[in-house]
Protein backbone atom coordinates (compact mmCIF):
# COMPACT_ATOMS: atom_id res chain seq x y z
CA UNK A 1 0.00 0.00 0.00
CA UNK A 2 2.66 2.18 1.26
CA UNK A 3 4.69 1.81 -2.43
CA UNK A 4 1.29 2.69 -4.22
CA UNK A 5 0.84 5.75 -2.45
CA UNK A 6 4.51 6.26 -3.39
CA UNK A 7 4.29 5.67 -6.68
CA UNK A 8 0.90 8.01 -6.96
CA UNK A 9 3.14 10.89 -5.05
CA UNK A 10 6.14 10.19 -7.52
CA UNK A 11 3.76 10.32 -10.33
CA UNK A 12 1.60 13.77 -10.03
CA UNK A 13 5.10 14.91 -8.75
CA UNK A 14 6.77 13.97 -12.20
CA UNK A 15 3.30 15.32 -14.22
CA UNK A 16 2.88 18.49 -12.57
CA UNK A 17 7.30 18.66 -12.59
CA UNK A 18 7.53 18.05 -16.64
CA UNK A 19 4.49 19.82 -17.31
CA UNK A 20 6.33 23.12 -15.53
CA UNK A 21 9.74 22.45 -17.19
CA UNK A 22 8.20 22.54 -20.79
CA UNK A 23 6.35 25.39 -20.65
CA UNK A 24 9.30 27.02 -19.03
CA UNK A 25 11.28 25.88 -21.93
CA UNK A 26 8.77 27.26 -24.28
CA UNK A 27 8.43 30.37 -22.86
CA UNK A 28 12.42 30.98 -22.77
CA UNK A 29 12.37 30.32 -26.59
CA UNK A 30 9.65 32.07 -26.92
CA UNK A 31 11.30 35.09 -24.94
CA UNK A 32 14.58 34.72 -27.41
CA UNK A 33 12.71 35.36 -30.80
CA UNK A 34 12.35 39.50 -31.29
CA UNK A 35 9.63 41.94 -32.12
CA UNK A 36 6.29 40.91 -33.04
CA UNK A 37 7.52 36.91 -33.24
CA UNK A 38 7.57 36.96 -29.33
CA UNK A 39 4.03 37.95 -29.42
CA UNK A 40 2.74 35.53 -32.17
CA UNK A 41 4.78 32.43 -31.08
CA UNK A 42 4.30 32.50 -27.40
CA UNK A 43 0.85 32.01 -27.42
CA UNK A 44 1.32 29.00 -29.83
CA UNK A 45 4.10 27.90 -27.36
CA UNK A 46 1.51 27.19 -24.36
CA UNK A 47 -1.68 26.41 -26.44
CA UNK A 48 0.62 23.48 -28.70
CA UNK A 49 1.13 21.09 -25.91
CA UNK A 50 -2.70 21.32 -25.00
CA UNK A 51 -3.62 21.34 -28.94
CA UNK A 52 -1.27 18.63 -29.62
CA UNK A 53 -2.63 16.03 -26.31
CA UNK A 54 -6.59 16.65 -28.26
CA UNK A 55 -4.83 16.18 -31.25
CA UNK A 56 -3.52 12.62 -29.96
CA UNK A 57 -5.80 11.47 -27.40
CA UNK A 58 -9.18 12.82 -28.76
CA UNK A 59 -9.29 13.69 -32.68
CA UNK A 60 -6.95 10.84 -33.93
CA UNK A 61 -9.07 8.08 -31.92
CA UNK A 62 -12.24 9.41 -33.43
CA UNK A 63 -11.00 9.11 -37.12
CA UNK A 64 -10.37 5.73 -36.33
CA UNK A 65 -13.62 4.98 -34.70
CA UNK A 66 -15.02 5.88 -38.01
CA UNK A 67 -12.91 4.01 -39.89
CA UNK A 68 -13.75 0.81 -38.08
CA UNK A 69 -17.26 1.68 -37.59
CA UNK A 70 -17.02 0.66 -41.92
CA UNK A 71 -15.24 -2.68 -40.71
CA UNK A 72 -15.95 -6.21 -39.70
CA UNK A 73 -15.77 -7.65 -36.17
CA UNK A 74 -12.45 -8.23 -35.84
CA UNK A 75 -11.24 -4.92 -38.21
CA UNK A 76 -9.69 -6.78 -40.60
CA UNK A 77 -12.02 -5.97 -43.73
CA UNK A 78 -14.38 -3.29 -44.77
CA UNK A 79 -17.91 -3.80 -45.06
CA UNK A 80 -19.52 -0.55 -46.15
CA UNK A 81 -22.65 0.21 -44.35
CA UNK A 82 -23.22 -3.18 -43.13
CA UNK A 83 -23.11 -1.95 -39.64
CA UNK A 84 -24.93 0.94 -39.89
CA UNK A 85 -27.89 -1.17 -41.46
CA UNK A 86 -27.70 -3.59 -39.09
CA UNK A 87 -28.19 -1.40 -36.47
CA UNK A 88 -31.16 1.14 -37.64
CA UNK A 89 -33.04 -2.51 -38.59
CA UNK A 90 -32.16 -4.14 -35.20
CA UNK A 91 -35.67 -4.00 -33.03
CA UNK A 92 -33.57 -4.15 -29.86
CA UNK A 93 -31.80 -1.32 -30.84
CA UNK A 94 -34.46 0.78 -31.79
CA UNK A 95 -35.59 -0.11 -28.00
CA UNK A 96 -32.32 1.18 -26.76
CA UNK A 97 -33.16 4.57 -28.71
CA UNK A 98 -36.08 5.00 -27.41
CA UNK A 99 -34.79 4.32 -24.09
CA UNK A 100 -32.47 7.35 -24.10
CA UNK A 101 -34.81 8.98 -25.71
CA UNK A 102 -36.83 9.24 -22.44
CA UNK A 103 -33.97 10.47 -20.45
CA UNK A 104 -33.41 12.74 -23.12
CA UNK A 105 -36.50 13.94 -22.41
CA UNK A 106 -37.03 13.37 -19.08
CA UNK A 107 -33.69 14.06 -16.83
CA UNK A 108 -32.37 17.33 -18.15
CA UNK A 109 -35.82 18.98 -17.56
CA UNK A 110 -36.48 17.83 -14.14
CA UNK A 111 -33.00 18.57 -13.31
CA UNK A 112 -33.42 22.11 -14.00
CA UNK A 113 -36.95 22.37 -12.62
CA UNK A 114 -35.62 21.06 -9.36
CA UNK A 115 -32.16 23.37 -8.99
CA UNK A 116 -33.96 26.36 -10.19
CA UNK A 117 -36.76 25.38 -7.66
CA UNK A 118 -34.19 24.89 -4.51
CA UNK A 119 -32.11 27.73 -5.93
CA UNK A 120 -34.95 30.19 -5.57
CA UNK A 121 -36.33 28.93 -1.95
CA UNK A 122 -32.87 27.84 -0.38
CA UNK A 123 -31.70 31.93 -1.11
CA UNK A 124 -34.71 32.78 0.79
CA UNK A 125 -33.06 31.50 3.86
CA UNK A 126 -30.73 32.99 6.28
CA UNK A 127 -27.46 32.99 5.54
CA UNK A 128 -26.43 29.57 7.90
CA UNK A 129 -29.40 27.99 7.05
CA UNK A 130 -28.95 28.78 3.24
CA UNK A 131 -25.29 27.10 3.30
CA UNK A 132 -26.31 24.29 5.36
CA UNK A 133 -29.29 23.21 2.71
CA UNK A 134 -26.76 23.70 -0.35
CA UNK A 135 -24.12 21.62 0.96
CA UNK A 136 -26.34 18.58 1.40
CA UNK A 137 -27.93 19.18 -1.62
CA UNK A 138 -24.61 19.52 -3.20
CA UNK A 139 -23.37 16.43 -1.60
CA UNK A 140 -24.58 13.76 -4.43
CA UNK A 141 -22.68 15.60 -6.48
CA UNK A 142 -19.50 14.80 -5.24
CA UNK A 143 -19.74 10.78 -5.57
CA UNK A 144 -19.42 8.84 -8.68
CA UNK A 145 -21.96 7.53 -10.85
CA UNK A 146 -21.59 3.71 -9.88
CA UNK A 147 -21.58 5.22 -5.97
CA UNK A 148 -24.96 6.71 -7.03
CA UNK A 149 -26.17 3.58 -8.02
CA UNK A 150 -24.83 1.05 -5.03
CA UNK A 151 -26.28 3.88 -2.97
CA UNK A 152 -29.75 3.45 -4.26
CA UNK A 153 -29.86 0.00 -4.48
CA UNK A 154 -30.28 -0.29 -0.62
CA UNK A 155 -33.56 1.76 -1.62
CA UNK A 156 -34.42 -0.09 -4.20
CA UNK A 157 -33.36 -3.47 -2.92
CA UNK A 158 -35.51 -6.67 -3.06
CA UNK A 159 -35.85 -9.97 -0.81
CA UNK A 160 -38.28 -12.48 -1.46
CA UNK A 161 -41.52 -12.52 0.41
CA UNK A 162 -41.41 -13.57 4.13
CA UNK A 163 -37.35 -12.69 4.17
CA UNK A 164 -36.34 -9.42 6.16
CA UNK A 165 -36.37 -6.37 3.57
CA UNK A 166 -33.19 -4.95 3.48
CA UNK A 167 -34.54 -2.52 0.67
CA UNK A 168 -36.31 1.21 2.21
CA UNK A 169 -39.02 1.05 -0.49
CA UNK A 170 -39.72 -3.02 0.28
CA UNK A 171 -39.35 -2.33 3.44
CA UNK A 172 -41.99 0.55 3.58
CA UNK A 173 -44.36 -1.38 1.15
CA UNK A 174 -44.72 -4.04 4.08
CA UNK A 175 -45.36 -1.78 6.98
CA UNK A 176 -48.69 -1.26 4.62
CA UNK A 177 -48.97 -4.65 4.04
CA UNK A 178 -48.50 -5.11 0.08
CA UNK A 179 -46.20 -7.74 -1.08
CA UNK A 180 -42.32 -6.36 -1.70
CA UNK A 181 -41.70 -5.56 -5.90
CA UNK A 182 -38.93 -6.32 -7.27
CA UNK A 183 -38.38 -2.36 -8.49
CA UNK A 184 -35.84 -2.91 -11.47
CA UNK A 185 -38.19 -5.63 -13.06
CA UNK A 186 -40.75 -3.38 -13.12
CA UNK A 187 -40.65 -2.72 -16.66
CA UNK A 188 -44.87 -1.65 -17.12
CA UNK A 189 -44.17 2.21 -18.86
CA UNK A 190 -40.99 1.60 -18.78
CA UNK A 191 -41.14 2.33 -14.79
CA UNK A 192 -37.83 0.99 -13.94
CA UNK A 193 -35.84 3.10 -15.81
CA UNK A 194 -37.59 6.14 -14.59
CA UNK A 195 -36.14 4.50 -11.33
CA UNK A 196 -33.04 4.70 -12.65
CA UNK A 197 -33.73 8.45 -14.04
CA UNK A 198 -34.02 9.38 -10.15
CA UNK A 199 -30.35 8.47 -9.39
CA UNK A 200 -28.91 10.85 -12.31
CA UNK A 201 -31.26 13.61 -11.26
CA UNK A 202 -30.22 12.93 -7.29
CA UNK A 203 -26.45 13.41 -8.40
CA UNK A 204 -27.39 16.65 -10.50
CA UNK A 205 -29.73 18.73 -8.52
CA UNK A 206 -26.85 20.05 -6.74
CA UNK A 207 -24.75 21.13 -9.82
CA UNK A 208 -27.37 23.20 -11.14
CA UNK A 209 -28.63 24.27 -7.99
CA UNK A 210 -25.38 26.29 -7.60
CA UNK A 211 -24.89 27.52 -11.20
CA UNK A 212 -28.60 29.02 -11.33
CA UNK A 213 -28.24 30.36 -7.49
CA UNK A 214 -25.32 32.08 -8.76
CA UNK A 215 -27.78 33.50 -11.32
CA UNK A 216 -30.45 34.46 -9.46
CA UNK A 217 -28.44 36.39 -6.71
CA UNK A 218 -26.71 38.39 -9.65
CA UNK A 219 -29.86 39.60 -11.24
CA UNK A 220 -30.34 43.73 -9.71
CA UNK A 221 -32.16 44.30 -7.03
CA UNK A 222 -33.62 47.22 -8.84
CA UNK A 223 -35.53 44.99 -11.29
CA UNK A 224 -36.76 43.06 -8.75
CA UNK A 225 -37.94 46.34 -6.20
CA UNK A 226 -39.27 47.90 -9.39
CA UNK A 227 -41.69 44.48 -9.97
CA UNK A 228 -42.55 44.92 -6.26
CA UNK A 229 -43.34 49.05 -6.68
CA UNK A 230 -45.54 47.84 -9.85
CA UNK A 231 -47.75 45.55 -7.77
CA UNK A 232 -46.49 42.24 -9.32
CA UNK A 233 -46.69 39.23 -6.88
CA UNK A 234 -43.66 36.90 -6.04
CA UNK A 235 -44.69 34.56 -8.63
CA UNK A 236 -44.63 37.11 -11.69
CA UNK A 237 -41.41 38.34 -10.44
CA UNK A 238 -40.18 35.50 -10.58
CA UNK A 239 -41.25 34.20 -14.13
CA UNK A 240 -41.16 37.69 -15.63
CA UNK A 241 -38.08 39.16 -13.64
CA UNK A 242 -35.95 37.15 -12.42
CA UNK A 243 -36.25 33.92 -14.98
CA UNK A 244 -35.85 35.49 -17.92
CA UNK A 245 -32.44 37.13 -16.89
CA UNK A 246 -30.71 34.12 -15.87
CA UNK A 247 -32.23 32.27 -18.46
CA UNK A 248 -29.26 31.80 -20.02
CA UNK A 249 -27.44 29.86 -17.44
CA UNK A 250 -30.56 27.26 -17.36
CA UNK A 251 -29.92 26.79 -20.75
CA UNK A 252 -26.11 25.96 -20.38
CA UNK A 253 -27.32 23.62 -17.21
CA UNK A 254 -30.00 22.03 -20.08
CA UNK A 255 -27.63 21.61 -22.64
CA UNK A 256 -24.15 19.92 -19.84
CA UNK A 257 -26.79 17.47 -18.46
CA UNK A 258 -28.18 16.73 -21.57
CA UNK A 259 -24.93 15.69 -22.74
CA UNK A 260 -24.23 13.52 -19.91
CA UNK A 261 -27.78 11.94 -20.37
CA UNK A 262 -26.84 10.92 -23.96
CA UNK A 263 -23.70 9.15 -22.90
CA UNK A 264 -25.32 7.51 -19.19
CA UNK A 265 -23.25 4.11 -18.48
CA UNK A 266 -22.75 3.84 -15.54
CA UNK A 267 -25.81 3.58 -13.36
CA UNK A 268 -27.81 0.83 -16.16
CA UNK A 269 -24.39 -1.38 -16.01
CA UNK A 270 -24.21 -0.86 -12.48
CA UNK A 271 -28.04 -1.38 -11.45
CA UNK A 272 -30.11 -3.25 -14.35
CA UNK A 273 -26.90 -4.45 -16.68
CA UNK A 274 -29.54 -3.36 -19.27
CA UNK A 275 -31.56 -5.67 -18.15
CA UNK A 276 -35.58 -5.17 -17.70
CA UNK A 277 -36.19 -2.73 -21.17
CA UNK A 278 -33.65 -0.48 -19.52
CA UNK A 279 -30.97 -0.32 -21.91
CA UNK A 280 -29.19 2.15 -22.97
CA UNK A 281 -26.40 3.15 -26.36
CA UNK A 282 -23.41 3.84 -23.72
CA UNK A 283 -24.21 0.30 -21.80
CA UNK A 284 -24.98 -1.57 -25.73
CA UNK A 285 -21.60 -0.03 -26.79
CA UNK A 286 -20.10 -1.86 -24.19
CA UNK A 287 -21.38 -5.16 -24.49
CA UNK A 288 -20.65 -5.19 -28.16
CA UNK A 289 -16.73 -3.82 -27.94
CA UNK A 290 -15.89 -6.03 -24.53
CA UNK A 291 -18.05 -8.46 -24.33
CA UNK A 292 -19.26 -9.87 -27.92
CA UNK A 293 -16.33 -8.51 -29.52
CA UNK A 294 -18.11 -6.84 -32.49
CA UNK A 295 -15.89 -4.42 -33.14
CA UNK A 296 -17.02 -2.98 -36.13
CA UNK A 297 -20.98 -2.79 -34.75
CA UNK A 298 -19.93 -1.54 -31.59
CA UNK A 299 -17.75 1.27 -33.21
CA UNK A 300 -20.51 2.20 -35.26
CA UNK A 301 -23.03 2.95 -32.40
CA UNK A 302 -20.49 5.45 -30.88
CA UNK A 303 -20.23 7.24 -34.67
CA UNK A 304 -24.13 7.70 -34.31
CA UNK A 305 -23.92 8.62 -30.90
CA UNK A 306 -21.55 11.27 -32.06
CA UNK A 307 -23.55 12.50 -34.62
CA UNK A 308 -26.45 12.92 -32.72
CA UNK A 309 -24.32 15.00 -29.41
CA UNK A 310 -22.14 17.69 -32.92
CA UNK A 311 -25.33 19.43 -33.31
CA UNK A 312 -25.73 20.37 -29.40
CA UNK A 313 -22.21 21.53 -29.18
CA UNK A 314 -22.59 23.40 -31.99
CA UNK A 315 -26.10 25.02 -30.32
CA UNK A 316 -23.73 25.20 -26.76
CA UNK A 317 -20.60 27.36 -28.77
CA UNK A 318 -23.13 29.31 -30.43
CA UNK A 319 -24.99 30.31 -27.77
CA UNK A 320 -22.12 31.18 -25.60
CA UNK A 321 -20.59 33.06 -27.95
CA UNK A 322 -24.02 35.08 -28.50
CA UNK A 323 -23.77 35.67 -24.42
CA UNK A 324 -20.22 36.52 -24.94
CA UNK A 325 -21.34 39.42 -27.59
CA UNK A 326 -24.45 40.68 -25.52
CA UNK A 327 -22.23 41.42 -22.96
Amino acid sequence: MAVKILNAILAIIGGIGGAMVIFWILNKLAESLKGKWEDRIKPWAFAGPAILAIAVYLIYPAIVTIQYSFANATSTAYVGFKNYKDILTDSSFLQVLFNNLLWIVIVPAMVVILGLGVATLADRLQPRGEKMSKTVIFLPMAISMVGAATIWRSVYDYQPKGTPQTGVLNAIMELFGRDPVYWYGTDKLHFNSLLLMIIFIWTQVGYAMVLLSAAIKSVPEDTVEAGRIDGAGEKRIFFSIILPQVWGTVLTVFITVLIGVMKIFDIVYVTTNGGFNTDVIGRRFYFEMFTDNNNGYASAIVVLLMIAIIPVLIYQVRHFKAEEANR
